[in-house]
């Protein structure tokens, strides 16, 4: 029995695709909405109706909430997918299909309240026993108290922002100097990005590994973990390779983690799919700062480690199912590795670039996936992030899946936009990530043009 007969995808670009896609096999029907950058999208050809819902601000179209309400009603649909992004970690969003008797594919509105605040995940996490990051305890609004807290647990410091992600409202203070400016400045980016000012302040670990675990819950109780995903390289906080499994986890580690990772899970009641996000310090300590309560860019390395398909298993768990596995039958095979492709030019500091694909040949072959909404031809707008696709090979070992993805990154033909794969082809090259000595400072550290 299908869990649901039709589904509004609420968003674009390649996670619309890989959202109808799995549909598709579900045998659902999908509803996808657009703006009008958004108009000849190719993904809009899969669905089984497309209705546009505004112009190409995201703020007119894939972030208003009255538009895609209206949008699910018109077109009777029983649920809505947020994919990542956009409105896929906004409560208001959440409660409002529910009075409207749609169902969110993703966690409860308690859960995406209580875990969509950073200080407030801490503070549960701290109360299950999760080891976290040094810091305050709750949101610091006053530079004052802020640098009264950065004395307490020493620089260098983080200041972050409660609210959204992706690097954003996050700024390193390394003295008392420097933090006054650092404090304000993160505030400011992070009521322009989040529509919220406040921060909380954490201890600065010094070249961590950025290790996340993926989690997966129904409602009745069961939780389970599909491993780690090390997303250790990345550039100004923006992930842009990630791989499983983490070289600096072993299975002693694994098990922990995983085990932190439910637990917190179980101890608000999760649903849905969710990643649970540490920093692994230089004595293989590791520590929790957030959780992400959406599906994340990065969910194929999982896939394909486990072969258990994440947006099903969310489709499913959100119409009432019971989980399809126990943890016991999830096993960690081969190496996943996936790259980030961006139009953008990273010999320029990595400035988007929007424009029209003139030619376009991506790579295939054994253990090569390529997840895009791209095709010769399309315009790339500069309306919305630089994302045009994500390559990812698996193979049994890691020296395997790089000598793939190298192989693959080879036969890349993009044409008409710069992008990231040349950025890629180095990276790969170099000895210390073929020897997996990783870090979140690799980037800066050994390509300082970066």
């Amino acid at each position: 029995m299908k869990p649901f007969s039709r589904i509004l995808v609420a968003n674009r670009g390649e996670i619309a695709l890989r959202v109808i896609r799995a549909c598709r096999e579900l045998d659902i029907e999908t509803v996808a909405v657009y703006s009008e950058a958004d108009r000849d999208a190719s993904y809009l050809d899969f669905a089984d109706e497309k209705i546009c819902i505004g112009p190409a601000s995201s703020l007119h179209s894939y972030l208003d909430i009255s538009k895609i309400i209206a949008a699910a009603e018109i077109s009777d649909v029983e649920a809505i997918h947020p994919g990542y992004g956009f409105l896929s970690e906004n409560p208001q969003f959440a409660e409002i299909c529910q009075s409207c008797r749609i169902q969110f594919i993703g966690p409860t509105v308690e859960n995406i309240r209580q875990l969509g605040d950073k200080a407030s995940a801490r503070e549960i996490a701290r109360q299950i026993g999760i080891p976290v990051v040094p810091g305050s305890q709750d949101v610091v609004r006053d530079p004052e108290q802020g640098l009264e807290v950065a004395r307490q647990i020493g620089f260098p410091v983080l200041i972050k922002a409660v609210a959204g992600g992706g690097g954003r409202g996050l700024r390193v203070s390394r003295d008392e100097s420097s933090f006054v400016q650092a404090f304000q400045a993160a505030g400011s980016e992070a009521e322009i990005a989040f529509k919220n000012p406040d921060v909380y302040i954490e201890k600065l670990i010094e070249k961590p590994r950025h290790v996340e675990i993926q989690v997966l819950a129904d409602s009745y109780g069961s939780v389970i973990h599909l491993g780690e995903r090390d997303c250790s390289l990345q550039r100004r906080h923006q992930k842009l390779i990630e791989e499983s499994p983490s070289t600096a986890v072993d299975d002693d580690l694994r098990i922990q983690m995983g085990r932190s990772a439910t637990d917190l899970a179980s101890g608000v009641g999760y649903r849905g799919a969710g990643t649970v996000e540490f920093l692994l310090d230089l004595d293989g300590n590791y520590h929790f700062i957030e959780m992400n309560t959406r599906i994340q860019v990065e969910h194929p390395v999982s896939e394909m480690v486990t072969g258990i398909d994440l947006v099903q298993e969310q489709i499913r768990v959100a119409a009432g199912a019971p989980l399809g596995y126990r943890q016991e039958d999830v096993r960690i095979t081969g190496h996943s590795i996936e790259c980030r492709i961006n139009a953008e030019d990273p010999e320029r500091g990595f400035a988007p670039s929007p424009g029209t694909i003139t030619d376009f040949r991506p790579p295939g072959g054994m253990g090569v996936r390529f997840d895009s909404h791209v095709y010769c031809g399309y315009t790339v707008p500069s309306d919305y992030d630089s994302l045009l696709g994500k390559l990812i090979v698996h193979r049994d070992t890691r020296d395997q899946a790089i000598r793939t993805m190298s192989r693959a990154l080879d036969e890349f033909v993009i044409e008409g936009v710069k992008t990231t794969v040349p950025f890629y082809r180095e990276v790969l090259k170099h000895f210390h990530f073929v020897k997996g000595n990783l870090d979140t400072g690799f980037i800066e550290e050994y390509l300082i043009d970066a």
